[in-house]
């Protein structure tokens, strides 16, 4: 094997694992620069330069095929986290942290996400309603200070953080739900605030429509993303689908992340959404965790997107 074929290979493995690759978005036009150059560039006014975590989909309490323990997986994941040469100021879950919405889940999840140092929010999953259909035993644990349904919002150096739930009223297909008393609370959140703002939406089924057969979508999402278009930036986080797949309309970068529990296949290539069986030795390939950055430009989120086997 020659040296034009290794480094195709480390190419191909780069772009998979989004190692040492900084995405940023510039005119609507996604491009990459190494993580190291985008952070060295100085923050937009009014916005301190600093990094953040999304981890999404934990699971704990899976314990099928491809995946014998997800709090394994997911303690290891922390671990990436931990070894991070910037300690990220907070760390954003975007969902499904237990399996079957049991105690001890959350509790192992908890314990697990201690070891990261730093605060946690949270936003849940489907998998987190399971208790009673409302997700009362998730909102007592994490739900203080966020309001409806476990919706929140934040600031942070300058830039804007805003947590949705579109998990409690899932609609057919099991397409997500945002709900008119949300929206109007989201359009009050925003309101006043200078379209120069950076904004972050974190929330765990995708705001924009990957695959409806599957539910891969939030089905009134057109409503919010219409409050958030007059932002010059807005970046969109979310779960569910356990892989990274990203999409960039005008100002409005959408990002979807991997597990840290197990894969799922690409839209459409099989029967169902599920958990997708894999060689052991390929699994944590499938897996990970995302860094974002505040950098400099129109649009400053720069994301990295880390498997386990990076």
């Amino acid at each position: 094997m020659g040296p034009e074929t290794h480094r195709r290979r480390f190419l191909e493995c780069m772009a998979w694992a989004g190692t040492g690759l900084a995405w940023t978005v510039s005119g609507g036009v996604a491009g990459s620069t190494l993580l190291g150059a985008a952070e060295a560039e100085a923050a937009p006014k009014g916005v301190t330069p600093f990094t953040f975590v999304q981890v999404s989909d934990s699971h704990i309490g899976f314990n099928k095929d491809p995946n014998p323990d997800a709090r394994v997986t997911f303690r290891e994941s922390v671990a990436q986290i931990q070894a991070m040469p910037q300690k990220p100021a907070f760390i954003l879950h975007t969902g499904d942290v237990s399996q079957l919405s049991r105690p001890d889940q959350f509790d192992d999840a908890d314990q697990i996400l201690k070891e990261a140092g730093v605060p946690v929010f949270h936003v849940p999953g489907e998998h987190d309603m399971l208790d009673d259909g409302q997700g009362q035993a998730f909102l007592d644990r994490y739900g203080k200070g966020a309001l409806g349904d476990g919706w929140m919002s934040f600031d942070h150096s300058g830039v804007h953080f805003v947590g949705l739930v579109n998990v409690k009223q899932l609609q057919a297909g099991g397409m997500g739900h945002l709900g008119e008393a949300q929206l109007a609370w989201l359009k009050d959140d925003l309101a006043g605030r200078s379209a120069s703002t950076p904004i972050v939406v974190f929330t765990h089924i995708p705001l924009w429509t990957i695959y409806a057969d599957w539910g891969w979508g939030t089905d009134d999402s057109a409503q919010a993303l219409s409050l958030l278009r007059r932002f010059g930036s807005v970046t969109v986080l979310n779960g569910h689908i356990h892989q990274v797949i990203q999409k960039v309309e005008g100002n409005v970068a959408f990002h979807t992340a991997r597990s840290t529990a197990f894969p799922q296949p690409a839209p459409g290539q099989g029967p169902a959404p599920g958990p997708l069986k894999v060689p052991a030795g390929q699994l944590r390939e499938t897996l990970g965790v995302r860094q974002v950055s505040v950098v400099r430009g129109a649009h400053p989120l720069a994301v990295v997107d880390r498997a386990l086997a990076s």
